[in-house]
């Protein structure tokens, strides 16, 4: 059986990463009984409670494009791993050591949807580790074909094996402990994990890396930087602007003309990408700094307009929960449009040393954009300009009267 330098650390990792996570029936044994003895909670309340935690899980594919996206120190495995052990360790923790009659339902299901949080965002740097090692194995001229289903295997074995134990010793222990001593070791058990995988560094893993370089315009951090700092400059800009000159233009029309601009910056993107500014002698760091910054923010401009006519349909009392829905519909749309670019970029056939299908991902990106105009009828008038209207058409009224 052939080896690999990098097999033994990631032996450790993953199998102390695998065994802990299907340790977790240990604590979560106890849960249950310590929801319905000591807190008395309620069988529909309690079966409420338990589908309601598992809802970090689906969210995994956010973390996974985390964890492929966002390097902490070089790094985009381990550190995942890390967070997630610190996320559990600290929602069970809490749990031990607070009194009964001080732990709210309300408590207790923030804590557990804290822990499963933490165990999804291990749970997916883990099978990446694991994706790519075999991978690996896959692709190197040495290893056989047994070998690249051994991790694999190993990593399932571990699992079962905490499972298994978590299951045999949470019945011994659920008669002779408390709950809250069991939600304490496996605490202890989850800070043990953190403090071991904190100390591992990820190149001793021998992952594969990116044998290209992703960026391709070579462009220097400093002029990124500068690119954004006048993105934000515009942005304060645009404030002084609206409250000056564009108050008094209907939300529909700025809405509107706001909507078709970011579809102009996308086909100029698609001409930066295709060449053109470059062979019009316009160098890539003079488009980027004053064009890239200020299309990244347009989508904020638009923000404002919304945020003032919204208020002005609101019924009375209901303020805070209607901008409250607002803002969170604006945040489903940021993580739903995040995901939809993701597949868009793998449709057109995108990758980190392959932009040829970049034109026509932002042809595709600024057509998506047009479509909303088709809806544009449905943002209503502004108040101010109906009461105005109105007010106008009595005074007209009152004049013919006076005529008469």
């Amino acid at each position: 059986m052939v080896k690999s330098n990098g097999d033994n650390p990631i032996r450790k990792v993953l199998g102390l990463g695998y065994w802990v996570q299907g340790f977790r029936c240990f604590p979560w044994m106890a849960v249950n009984f310590f929801l319905k003895d000591g807190l008395n909670v309620d069988p529909s309340t309690l079966q409420l409670l338990q589908n309601s935690a598992n809802l970090p899980m689906v969210a995994k594919p956010l973390y996974g494009i985390l964890s492929d996206a966002v390097y902490i120190s070089g790094q985009h495995r381990i550190p995942y791993i890390a967070i997630g052990a610190f996320l559990q360790a600290v929602s069970w923790i809490p749990i031990a050591i607070m009194s009964p009659s001080s732990i709210s339902v309300l408590t207790i299901s923030i804590y557990l949807l804290l822990s499963n949080l933490g165990a999804s965002i291990a749970e997916v740097a883990n099978d990446a580790i694991v994706a790519e090692a075999g991978k690996q194995s896959i692709s190197s001229k040495n290893s056989g074909k047994s070998s690249s289903g051994e991790l694999q295997a190993f990593v399932w074995v571990a699992s079962s094996a905490g499972g298994i134990l978590g299951n045999l010793l949470g019945g011994v222990a659920i008669d002779r402990f408390s709950p809250q001593g069991m939600f304490l070791f496996f605490g202890i058990l989850l800070s043990l994990q953190f403090f071991l995988t904190i100390i591992v560094h990820e190149r001793s893993l021998n992952l594969p890396r990116s044998s290209t370089n992703p960026e391709h315009l070579k462009i220097e951090s400093s002029v990124l930087g500068i690119s954004k700092v006048l993105g934000q400059a515009a942005l304060l800009l645009w404030g002084v602007i609206y409250n000056r000159h564009l108050k008094s233009v209907p939300s529909r029309k700025l809405i509107s003309s706001i909507q078709v601009s970011m579809a102009v910056f996308m086909i100029s993107d698609m001409l930066f990408v295709k060449g053109v500014y470059r062979d019009m002698g316009v160098p890539d760091f003079v488009y980027v700094v004053l064009f890239s910054g200020l299309s990244e923010v347009l989508l904020f401009f638009k923000i404002l307009p919304f945020s003032v006519l919204i208020p002005q349909f609101c019924p009375p009392g209901c303020e805070g929960s209607l901008m409250a829905f607002v803002m969170s519909a604006i945040a489903l749309a940021f993580i739903v449009s995040g995901c939809l670019g993701v597949a868009l970029s793998s449709y057109v056939g995108v990758t980190a040393s392959n932009f040829s299908g970049l034109p026509h991902g932002l042809i595709i990106q600024a057509i998506c954009t047009l479509l909303p105009l088709s809806c544009s009828w449905c943002i209503p008038d502004d108040v101010k300009a109906k009461d105005k209207g109105n007010a106008n058409a009595k005074d007209r009224r009152k004049d013919s009267k006076k005529q008469q």
